[in-house]
């Protein structure tokens, strides 16, 4: 694969942040570094020591919350549907994670960690997506889930 092949599937964190509403200290998604457009998509989250949540989720034992490997799934997979449907157009234009089915957290996440996101479109139904994520570190899968997201409007 040439350089140029690589870079073609990769999206950078200024793109990312015209595709999601989130911002510091809520945005999860770092970069994508592979998707297939409206299939799926791999992005990274790099975790580090500063994520607010460490200062009292276990601060002598610092573990990323589930909630929060959930969301970060949950934004890889709107930067998914963004890619296909263009970028923000107003602060109306976003999707709401509406459910979460058969989550698993299968081992600790915390600093230092590089938590690759993955996400595949399983279904969708109108103003609906249901996709299918999960979370590996080094290879590993440390959670997985579900999700079903929908468009305000």
């Amino acid at each position: 694969m040439t350089e140029e092949q690589k870079t073609q599937n990769t999206v950078d964190i200024e793109k990312i942040m015209r595709l999601l509403p989130h911002r510091y200290p809520f945005l999860l998604v770092d970069k994508v570094i592979d998707y297939k457009l409206g299939e799926s998509l791999t992005a990274v989250k790099n975790v580090t020591f500063n994520e607010p949540y460490f200062q009292g989720h276990f601060p002598n034992h610092p573990v990323m919350p589930g909630v929060a490997i959930i969301e970060a799934m949950a934004q890889a997979s709107g930067v998914l549907s963004r890619l296909a449907i263009g970028e923000l157009k107003s602060d109306d234009d976003i999707f709401y994670l509406v459910k979460v089915d058969k989550a698993k957290f299968l081992k600790t996440v915390g600093p230092g960690d590089q938590l690759h996101l993955h996400t595949t479109i399983k279904r969708r139904m109108r103003n609906m997506v249901q996709y299918v994520c999960h979370a590996t570190v080094e290879g590993k899968t440390v959670a997985k889930a579900e999700l079903l997201c929908a468009s305000k409007s």
